[in-house]
C-alpha cells in the first residue's frame, strides 16, 4: 500500500500494471465519501495490459489529512500524485466529485491529460428539490443520518439493501470536517462556461436513474464540450459499483476507438 506526503496529508494509492506499452497510464479519481476501491473492477481489467493508478483522496479511505475546501485543492493533490509518480500525461477518469476534479486538472494543466472520462459528473452544481432539501438539512440532522441519506439515494431502485448499508458503513471513517467541507466545495463548483477549453476527447458516462446529479445536468455539460461522447447506463449515481462491467466496457471502447 504505497503512500506519499503532500501538504500535511499522507495519500495512499495503488500503481499497477505494466510500465511499457499499452498507452499512457489510466488515473482513476473517486467521488465524495468513497475510496479507491470504487474502481476495483476497472483496475482488475485494465491493469492486465496498461498502467493503472488510483488513489484515496485526502481524508478518505486509507489517506489522512483534512482542510481541503475547494475542488481546485483536491486537483492539486491529484497533480502531486502525478508528479510523485513522474507521470507526465494520462487518461484521467473521475466519478462524481472525482469528475469535477478531473475537469479542473484538464483546465489548469491540459498538457497532463490525453483523454478525459467523466462518470456521473457535471460541470456546474445545480440542486433539484430533493438535493436542495438535503443541503438545507445538513446542519440540522445528525451527521450519520445525513451521510446515510445521501448514499442511499445515490443507488438506483432495487439495488441490494445490504450492499448499500455496507457503503454507508464504509463512509463512517471519514471525518465530519472532510465530508462537510467537500460538500461545500461541490456546491460552489462551476466550470460550465470553461469546458469549451477542454479540447481532448472526452467520454461522459451517466446512470439514467441518477437523482444526485440528474441526466439533464450532464447533457447541459455535454453540449458545451467540443469533443464529447455520451454513454447512458441503466444505473443510479454509483455506476462504478452498480454496473461495473458496463462502465468498464464503455471506457474500453472509448480508449480503443474514441467512440
Amino acid at each position: 500500500m504505497p503512500q506519499f506526503e503532500v501538504d500535511g496529508a499522507t495519500l495512499t494509492y495503488d500503481d499497477e500494471g505494466p510500465r511499457d506499452g499499452g498507452g499512457v497510464p489510466l488515473v482513476f479519481v473517486h467521488g465524495w465519501t468513497a475510496n479507491r476501491h470504487r474502481w476495483d473492477h476497472q483496475t482488475a481489467y485494465f491493469s492486465v495490459r496498461r498502467r493503472v493508478v488510483r488513489l484515496d483522496l485526502r481524508g478518505h479511505g486509507d489517506s489522512t489529512g483534512a482542510g481541503v475546501r475547494t475542488i481546485e485543492e483536491v486537483a492539486r493533490d491529484v497533480l502531486a500524485l502525478l508528479d510523485h509518480l513522474e507521470i507526465e500525461r494520462c487518461v484521467l477518469i473521475g466519478h462524481s466529485m472525482g469528475g469535477m476534479t478531473a475537469q479542473t486538472v484538464a483546465l489548469s494543466h491540459p498538457e497532463r491529460v490525453e483523454r478525459l472520462v467523466l462518470v456521473n459528473s457535471i460541470s456546474r452544481m445545480a440542486y433539484n428539490p430533493g438535493r436542495a432539501l438535503l443541503m438545507a438539512a445538513s446542519t440540522l440532522v445528525p451527521f450519520k443520518l445525513f451521510i446515510a441519506a445521501n448514499i442511499q439515494r445515490a443507488f438506483a431502485p432495487g439495488y441490494p439493501r445490504e450492499e448499500v448499508r455496507a457503503y454507508v458503513e464504509a463512509s463512517g471513517g471519514i471525518s465530519r470536517e472532510v465530508v462537510m467541507t467537500l460538500y461545500g466545495a461541490m456546491r460552489d463548483f462551476d466550470v460550465l462556461d470553461r469546458v469549451g477549453e477542454i479540447r481532448v476527447p472526452t467520454l461522459l458516462v451517466h446512470g439514467s436513474h441518477d437523482v444526485q446529479l440528474p441526466v439533464k445536468q450532464m447533457l447541459r455539460m455535454a453540449t458545451a464540450y467540443p469533443d464529447a461522447v455520451v454513454r447512458m447506463v441503466d444505473a443510479g449515481h454509483e455506476l462504478p459499483v452498480e454496473k461495473p462491467a458496463e462502465l468498464t466496457a464503455a471506457i474500453d471502447r472509448f480508449l480503443s476507438d474514441g467512440a
